[in-house]
């Protein structure tokens, strides 16, 4: 699974979140959950190291570094990029329990509906990117995507001709030529969205 910036936002508008999604649970730094605990960065660490003393999880398994841009601290207008350790949802749970958070209910909630989305229709779609100044790059980087699959379709419907064409009978103009390609593109249009390509049209249409 590739990894994708998600923005988590309180019901309350004051808490907002860049979480990063990848590999099906959501990653946090001991900052971010100082923030959205809306605790000091020493608790937040303290619990983090009991729920590792205590055996709850193993750090092995729940801990990994991603690399983060930042603003260079001397020189103006240049980035650099450190590798920054991240927690992911079990530990953010644990984390939230611990601290008798609210907060940490709500972040759950919403991280639970958000992977349900992701594993049932394959994404997840990032709502306050698309809200703020029409997508930006997110909205390109999600037509390009779109493009991308389309694409590889384009290519598996070719490989099914060229295959067909193969036959020693082929004739292109053929009624049973017609009746094949179309009941194999029915197919795939059920297998992608549950329609035929003539449901398609009409739904489109009306």
């Amino acid at each position: 699974m590739q990894s994708e910036i998600i923005i988590y936002q309180s019901d309350d508008g004051l808490t907002k979140i860049e979480t990063r999604l990848e590999n099906e649970t959501f990653w946090l730094t001991q900052a971010q959950m100082a923030e959205l605990f809306q605790k000091g960065r020493s608790t937040i660490t303290e619990h983090i190291n009991n729920i590792f003393k205590e055996g709850e999880l193993e750090e092995a398994l729940v801990c990994r570094e991603f690399r983060h841009t930042t603003q260079h601290g001397a020189i103006e207008g240049k980035t650099q990029e450190k590798s920054v350790k991240h927690y992911n949802l079990d530990v953010i749970i644990s984390v939230g329990y611990r601290v008798k958070s609210l907060q940490g209910t709500k972040f759950r909630q919403w991280a639970t509906a958000r992977l349900r989305e992701y594993i049932v229709k394959g994404f997840t779609m990032n709502d306050e990117l698309l809200k703020e100044a029409g997508g930006g790059n997110y909205f390109d980087e999600l037509l390009a995507r779109i493009r991308d699959i389309r694409s590889s379709e384009k290519v598996f419907w070719r490989k099914v001709l060229d295959i067909y064409s193969t036959s020693i009978d082929y004739d292109p103009k053929a009624d049973l030529s017609q009746t094949f390609f179309k009941t194999v593109q029915n197919k795939m249009h059920w297998a992608a969205h549950g329609q035929t390509a003539a449901e398609v049209i009409y739904q489109r249409i009306f």
